[in-house]
């Protein structure tokens, strides 16, 4: 299987199961808002659990774009978490670097969120 199909896999499945288990906790009377990022980050600890374990046992491996893409959709704590939980992804300078970018756009998101939208 080529390279770029296998991010399209991985990405397509963790957003099924984001999507899924966030409608799952709606319906259940969370906000649709706060069940997009539980489910959202749930999903990012659980990709790099798994990743983690592919690294440790030479399987097939959960792309960085999938784990970058879901650190910023939403998901950058469950990631954090992950990295620190696994000790995953922790030394790789490169991956470090855009996963720190990934922070500091979602702050800037916020901060403009609140300073010119909210008042």
């Amino acid at each position: 299987m080529p390279r770029h199909n296998h991010i399209r896999y991985t990405l397509g499945l963790a957003a099924c199961v984001a999507v899924g288990s966030s409608l799952a906790l709606w319906r259940l009377g969370l906000d649709p808002v706060y069940a997009w990022l539980v489910s959202l980050n749930g999903m990012a600890l659980l990709l790099y659990g798994y990743d983690k374990r592919q690294a440790i046992i030479g399987g097939s491996r959960v792309p960085e774009l999938v784990l970058h893409a879901a650190a910023l959709c939403g998901g950058s704590p469950g990631a954090l978490l992950g990295q620190r939980l696994f000790r995953h992804k922790t030394r790789k300078r490169s991956f470090q670097v855009a996963f720190i970018a990934v922070l500091l756009l979602q702050a800037a998101a916020v901060y403009g969120y609140w300073r010119y939208l909210r008042g």
